[in-house]
């Protein structure tokens, strides 16, 4: 296999790139100089030499713990449950909320063979006891992160003084009725309030 084909299968094999993309940042690449190539190597080398899991939160981070979990002007009684490390940025993002995170490191998936023991769940129940008031559930809103949404329910739900709570759900800004699922209208109703 060539240098040029190895790279493209490479960058093929990044969620979001198909064959296309990749022969176009390969060709992109080969286009600048070497030392854009070597930067951009560089850069790979110390995000993977560098960033590990958040001890507390499971959030990445070149810190330990990470820079949310230190930052002593969020609120330690309110953690925000989310999938991934990536979902953090737009919840950030928002301005909306200044607690503490926890990254599950996925969702439940049986057909895929992830269960409870394989999410980060377990720290997380152990860090409620710590004063938590409430817990926002922040999974994504597929079948998948509804069925994780529940059983996190049920599992925190009995926990004295805590507060369990989920991320609304409904049409985005600027969207079309017409161009929304059946589902994001009927959840539209259900979370609509008075104005």
């Amino acid at each position: 296999m060539s240098a040029i084909e190895s790279l493209v299968r490479e960058f093929s094999r990044l969620p979001g790139i198909g064959r296309k993309t990749a022969q176009r940042l390969t060709f992109f690449l080969l286009k600048s100089t070497p030392e854009d190539g070597r930067r951009l190597a560089r850069a790979i080398e110390r995000v993977i030499a560098e960033v590990v899991a958040c001890p507390e939160c499971g959030n990445l981070s070149a810190d330990s713990p990470c820079e949310l979990c230190r930052d002593p002007r969020r609120d330690p009684s309110r953690i925000c449950v989310v999938e991934e490390a990536s979902d953090i940025p737009a919840i950030e993002g928002s301005g909306q909320f200044r607690g503490r995170y926890h990254v599950l490191g996925g969702h439940l998936s049986p057909l895929d063979g992830i269960g409870p023991d394989e999410l980060n769940i377990a720290s997380l129940f152990g860090r409620l006891e710590n004063g938590v008031t409430e817990l926002i559930i922040a999974t994504n809103p597929s079948v998948e992160g509804e069925a994780t949404a529940s059983y996190l329910f049920r599992l925190a739900a009995p926990t004295e003084g805590l507060r369990v709570t989920r991320l609304a759900r409904g049409l985005p800004v600027g969207g079309d009725l017409e161009y929304a699922d059946g589902v994001t209208i009927a959840e539209a109703f259900s979370g609509r309030r008075e104005m």
